[in-house]
């Protein structure tokens, strides 16, 4: 099998660099691998509120890319480092991409490392048509 790999306008070099595919689609759904706060260069941002949505813009760049949006996701797993610290100042930009209701699944995870970030979100979402 070939994968159908999907990649956002302008960071396929970062994507090449790191060997990984930033989405695949497969069987009607767009499988999205976890999406951080990084610039363009591949660096943080320095803040969490600034990677939280640095995380939802690179998320909605690949959605995009595939010709979805946020609204066509059923599934979502985010990881964060020091959860208990971090959580609700991350929640709360949440719905500044969120959307509305009904929404989708979500998987929370607390972690250790993210290689210098604080949040990451990866996702499923169904391809139109």
């Amino acid at each position: 099998m070939t994968r159908d790999v999907v990649f956002p306008t302008g960071r396929q070099a970062l994507y090449e660099r790191n060997r990984y595919s930033p989405a695949v689609r497969a069987n009607g759904l767009l499988f999205v691998s976890g999406q951080v706060g990084s610039r363009e260069d591949g660096t943080p941002e320095p803040e969490l509120d600034a990677q939280v949505r640095r995380a939802f813009e690179n998320l909605n760049a690949v959605l995009a890319a595939a010709g979805c949006t946020f609204d066509d996701v059923v599934d979502v797993t985010i990881f964060m480092v020091d959860p208990e610290k971090n959580f609700e100042k991350a929640w709360a930009i949440v719905p500044e991409y969120w959307g509305d209701a009904p929404h989708p699944t979500l998987t929370g995870v607390g972690v250790t490392w993210l290689y210098g970030f604080q949040f990451e979100i990866k996702v499923v979402a169904k391809l139109p048509g």
